[in-house]
């Protein structure tokens, strides 16, 4: 219990001397030296130095060995995958951005990732088997009765039963997470972003698709079935039939392919995106400001709900259309929502982090649970006595 607590005040602090162990733990200093010798023997803290230019002896600082542990995090998107790979301190030592070319069966997908892997612990000098843990972002709700992904048009085959399971074959023998990719962004957003320090805020991913990830007293909530942030299936919005085709109202209306179905129904043309639209918008086209007013008038309807039931301090707009066109949109959704909520209408932010989100959030859950993992290993091979 000792070495736990004052290897997880290492990770939190940083570079840290005995005696602000002692402080931030209450133990004592000899007990402080016992717990600090027992980590350094297994690896996974190092002496790094004298902190020097203070009165009195220079403090030995240690900190985490970052080669303790890695960490693979995967963001598996509609149109990218991202892959970056971390040592236990964060610190990045290989990352791959690569174009979906769409439609991979599963087998497809898994056998691609795998190969980028393979890449990225080349790159970064160490094997496979170093790997702690893998952390895959994906869209859709793992259902872990069935192993598979539901809700999730966007991975074509990954809804069988079992599908989740061939994950296993991307880092070798590695064990994995698979997390909704909006729940790691509210993660990346509280651990990098606009979030942190706050324990009450959501995070409404806005892009191909829509969704919201949930942060209450500081942690994210899931709910029952996982699906807590399902927000695409509130009935917002007329809906839109060309547009729906298995998809929720909400995302029927307020998504990508929603904000260019309404351009081109009001007579737009060329529009093949929804940033042309919000492009357009900023050039003056009258247009395309009745569209970006829909828009805002979406978000704002479905944001009133949220606000009614989560209360939160603040709402991140994230994804493709929530954060680069918030210059757009946050203005008149805080106008709306003053005429829909009971209170004070909260923050209204767009995302710092942009495509980063998915794969930061990953990140972060992963080096959480790495930072245990290579504890219990380290405890397991520790010799009696």
């Amino acid at each position: 219990m000792n070495e736990r607590a004052v290897f997880a005040e290492i990770f939190k602090l940083g570079k840290v001397s005995r005696p602000e162990l002692a402080q931030a733990t209450g133990l004592s200093k000899p007990t402080i030296s016992m717990a600090l010798a027992d980590l350094e023997r297994a690896r996974l803290v190092r002496p790094i130095g004298l902190r020097t230019g203070n009165a009195g002896r220079a403090a030995l600082l240690y900190e985490i060995r970052p080669q303790a542990g890695w960490v693979l995090a995967v963001d598996v998107g509609r149109e990218f995958v991202r892959l970056a790979l971390a040592d236990l301190v964060g610190d990045i030592a290989a990352r791959r951005d690569e174009h979906r070319k769409g439609g991979e069966t599963p087998g497809e997908l898994v056998a691609w990732l795998a190969g980028l892997a393979r890449e990225l612990v080349d790159e970064a000098g160490v094997d496979l088997a170093d790997i702690t843990l893998t952390v895959f972002g994906t869209p859709g709700i793992h259902d872990k009765e069935t192993c598979s992904l539901q809700l999730a048009p966007n991975l074509p085959g990954w809804g069988r039963p079992g599908a989740i399971e061939l994950l296993a074959g991307v880092a070798g023998e590695a064990p994995y997470l698979v997390e909704n990719d909006v729940d790691l962004a509210a993660v990346g957003e509280g651990a990098y972003g606009l979030g942190q320090g706050m324990a009450h805020f959501a995070l409404v991913w806005i892009g191909t698709g829509i969704g919201m990830g949930i942060v209450i007293d500081g942690k994210l909530y899931r709910g029952y079935q996982g699906a807590a942030g399902e927000i695409s299936y509130m009935p917002v919005g007329e809906g839109d039939p060309l547009v729906n085709r298995g998809r929720g109202m909400l995302e029927s209306v307020a998504s990508a392919d929603g904000v260019v179905a309404l351009a081109t129904r009001l007579g737009m043309r060329g529009v093949t995106s929804a940033k042309d639209v919000f492009d357009a918008a900023r050039a003056g086209d009258d247009v395309a400001r009745q569209v970006v007013a829909a828009e805002a008038d979406h978000i704002a309807h479905a944001l009133a709900g949220v606000i009614a039931v989560l209360d939160p301090e603040m709402v991140v707009l994230g994804g493709g259309i929530g954060a680069q066109a918030g210059d757009l949109l946050i203005g008149p959704v805080a106008d709306g929502l003053r005429d829909l909520v009971a209170l004070r209408v909260p923050m209204i932010r767009a995302s710092t982090l942009g495509t980063e989100a998915v794969l930061l959030g990953a990140m972060a859950v992963g080096l959480t649970k790495a930072r245990d993992l290579v504890f219990e290993r380290a405890v397991a091979q520790a010799p009696p006595g």
